[in-house]
């Protein structure tokens, strides 16, 4: 299978030696975001403005990838304190329908940046 690489404007430049998202096939392996502004690269202030703004970096990427947050089959959340857990499915469930995403919640000591929240996904496409 040819293997492809996605990358947009509308979510964060890769901070690091990763691509925003893989596709392989009708899979897209979507790199963790956090919550960067894309266009200031700057981190957006507070748990629930960075929850916001990772699914929207998500979103970004499933789109460029030729998808949609719906397309969306694993989600994996990491979160410094699993007390907004609540909170982040609150948040979540604006961005998502049913039935959601298989998923898995981290509680991490740290995160790139000092964010609050990061999440990465896989999204099947053309099936």
């Amino acid at each position: 299978m040819k293997r492809e690489t996605i990358s947009t404007l509308d979510a964060p430049a890769a901070i690091g030696t990763y691509s925003q998202a893989v596709r392989l096939g009708e899979i897209v392996y979507l790199s963790g975001q956090i919550g960067l502004d894309p266009a200031t690269m700057a981190l957006v202030d507070g748990f629930e403005a960075q929850a916001h703004q990772v699914f929207r970096n998500l979103g970004a990427v499933c789109r460029a990838a030729g998808g949609s947050l719906n397309d969306v089959v694993k989600l994996n959340l990491y979160l410094t304190d699993l007390a907004n857990f609540a909170k982040v499915n609150e948040i979540m469930a604006g961005y998502f329908s049913q039935p959601y995403p298989a998923r898995a919640a981290v509680g991490v000591a740290q995160l790139p940046k000092g964010a609050l929240i990061e999440a990465d996904a896989v999204m099947g496409v053309g099936a």
